[in-house]
């Protein structure tokens, strides 16, 4: 038996299929190298204008060198055909040379499952709520696309309609799935090599312009909500990285620091402590950024000696740790030699004139020294600036000497450097500062532009004491944040600068309905999953129970779509009924009418075959008629009625 030939593509099915393809593929347009998204557009033009002139499509040999050619730039722009960002570019560029031999159903079938599995390759660079009415809308296109190409040509707002009823049909069981089916721990939409690649955030070493630059970013860094007040505004100190090592040019953190994760450091907490969950964005290190200091760690994380809480792994997810912090506390009052001496390298032979002012302090006991420090950068001629001019070899020095004019990595490094030159252990603290809370779910917001850094001293019988270098400076910086510190005309970025209150609420209940969607659609991690369940009496659930209950719940919601589809029985009318009730005592003698047969024929069909019924039929018939295509009137349909009733009994009833 030969098989059927392939059965030719509508031609007026093509806009559906080139507007899937550009809906599934053109997001990607923002992490494509240009060369890409034009290549991408130029083919779907390409294409359209095929359609359009209805021209033939090019040859097998010319798309092969298309494909090579494509091929062979993203081997060079990614320098490997493997993972995630060469992948991506490979199914696009396939998305967009298919189309130009799509001639055949099974052609366009190969496009409509390939937008299926390029819409899933978009959660690799964003999950956010745009990002996922985005792909649903994609998604409701593809299934209309599918009715386009199976069901014949239909108005393009039935086949919509259409599409949108299926996917709702389909949202019970998505819920269910996505509710009881086991999560897994760690990323879901990521691959091994590069999904979490690009990261944004703190770095493990500071040098000129590093947080500067970070702080041009409005991005939320991690969001905390505590159980009972918020501190003060200034006590907001978030520790990240501890950097004590120095080589004239960048801050590291010194193996010093790092082998000795093992020996806990020791905190006597003072004052209120403040309990609180916070949840940080993947940023790729180990740090998580607990208000300072951290009293209570969450389950699995561990304090350094120099205080940061770092978690086991890299954080690559977004995640919800719990802590309980004290503002006011003294830290490590005894601290070993090998900490102590570390906290006072400096390289030699580069700043020279720091030195010498150091010199002068030297005599003085080590609070002193640091106040003159502040002193220092608090009378004299600084300013804050993220335009700082650049630094040469003897940076503290042009600094310090010479531009006076600098952000908070310069000046917690001018400190540390000027007291480790007056013999006083100190060292650089990197973190954030400061935050804002969003009245819509109480929740403290802290982003990116509040990225700092600021310094501490290790002083006798007190241990490791906080000082910001940056307050001396410009107080309004730690009080009311950085766009009250900065001079007129600094960049900043624009969520963050926004004045008016309209816009203001409008970023709170964006930002709030964020963080629910973080919270219980992505964030909906196992932890979660065995919290909702044990509320439905699922204490201890396994993977039988939860099979079970798939099944039932999978079931019922089977039936219950079932009973919604079927086709419903239309309720007929007064005189419809009426109408049918006449024809089916007809039909019992053999009189039957067709379907197709309409009131007046079937009155002239009876008049021939049961003259005695003629003009009875032919009453009954003109009254159905003006009812259902005319003016009829409720005496006319009394008359309808009573040519039922006027039948002779042996016609009427059943015999």
């Amino acid at each position: 038996m030969r098989p059927s030939p392939p059965q030719a593509i509508d031609q007026a099915a093509v806009p559906w299929l080139l507007a899937v393809a550009l809906a599934t593929a053109s997001p990607h347009g923002e992490h494509l190298p240009p060369w890409l998204s034009v290549l991408f557009a130029a083919a779907l033009l390409w294409r359209l204008w095929l359609w359009w002139r209805r021209r033939p499509l090019p040859p097998r040999w010319l798309l092969a060198l298309l494909v090579l050619a494509a091929l062979a730039g993203i081997a060079w722009q990614y320098r490997s055909l493997l993972g995630r960002d060469s992948g991506v570019a490979m199914l696009v560029i396939f998305m967009a040379l298919k189309p130009l031999e799509m001639k055949t159903r099974r052609d366009a079938m190969v496009v409509v499952m390939l937008g299926f599995f390029l819409l899933l390759t978009h959660y690799f660079y964003s999950q956010s709520i745009p990002t996922g009415l985005w792909l649903l809308a994609s998604c409701t296109l593809l299934t209309a696309a599918l009715i386009r190409l199976h069901g014949g040509s239909q108005p393009p707002a039935a086949i919509i309609r259409q599409a949108g009823l299926l996917l709702l049909q389909a949202l019970p069981f998505m819920l269910i799935l996505y509710l009881l089916f086991p999560r897994v721990s760690g990323p879901l939409w990521g691959l091994p090599q590069d999904a979490h690649a690009g990261r944004s955030g703190l770095s493990n070493e500071m040098a000129p312009g590093s947080i500067s630059n970070l702080i041009l970013s409005g991005a939320i860094a991690f969001r905390s909500h505590f159980a009972g007040g918020t501190p003060e505004k200034a006590d907001l100190y978030w520790r990240g990285p501890v950097l004590d090592a120095y080589d004239g040019l960048t801050w590291r953190a010194s193996t010093t620091a790092s082998g000795r994760l093992r020996m806990a450091p020791v905190v006597e907490a003072r004052g209120t402590p403040y309990s609180y969950s916070s949840i940080i964005e993947a940023h790729g290190q180990r740090w998580l950024l607990a208000l300072d200091v951290a009293t209570s760690l969450p389950a699995g994380a561990v304090q350094a000696p120099t205080l940061e809480v770092l978690a086991r792994e890299p954080l690559r997810t977004r995640a919800r740790f719990a802590f309980t912090s004290s503002v006011d506390y003294h830290a490590n009052r005894s601290e070993t030699a090998a900490v102590l001496q570390q906290a006072l390298s400096l390289p030699p032979n580069i700043n020279p004139r720091t030195r010498a002012l150091a010199a002068k302090w030297k005599s003085q006991p080590p609070a002193r020294i640091a106040d003159a420090v502040l002193g220092l950068f608090r009378n004299e001629d600084f300013h804050y600036t993220l335009r700082p001019p650049l630094l040469g070899a003897d940076a503290v020095d042009e600094f310090l000497f010479g531009t006076r004019r600098g952000f908070c990595e310069h000046y917690a490094s001018a400190f540390v450097f000027l007291l480790r030159a007056a013999g006083v252990p100190a060292r650089v603290v990197a973190g954030y500062q400061g935050g804002e809370v969003n009245p819509v779910d109480g929740y403290l917001i802290v982003r990116q532009s509040d990225a700092h850094a600021w310094a501490e001293v290790w002083l006798a019988g007190e241990g490791w004491v906080r000082y910001d270098p940056t307050a001396a400076v410009a107080p309004s910086r730690i009080e009311q944040g950085i766009v009250a510190a900065l001079p007129q005309g600094e960049p900043l970025p624009a969520i963050v600068g926004l004045d008016a209150d309209w816009l203001r609420q409008l970023r709170y209940r964006w930002e709030a309905a964020n963080n629910a969607w973080d919270q219980w659609v992505l964030g909906y991690n196992p932890q979660r999953q065995r919290e909702m369940l044990s509320r439905f009496g699922m204490a201890n659930p396994d993977w039988q129970g939860m099979s079970a209950v798939l099944a039932v719940l999978c079931g019922v919601a089977l039936f219950l779509v079932t009973v919604w589809t079927l086709p419903r029985r239309r309720r007929a009318d007064p005189a419809q009924r009426a109408w049918q009730r006449y024809c089916r005592a007809l039909e019992r003698r053999g009189v039957t009418r067709a379907a197709w047969e309409g009131p007046l024929a079937f009155a002239r069909r009876v008049a021939v075959e049961r003259p005695q019924l003629a003009a009875l039929t032919s009453e009954a018939a003109r009254c159905y008629a003006a009812l259902r295509y005319g003016r009829g009137d409720s005496e006319q349909l009394l008359v309808l009625q009573e040519c039922v009733h006027r039948l002779p009994a042996r016609w009427r009833n059943r015999p």
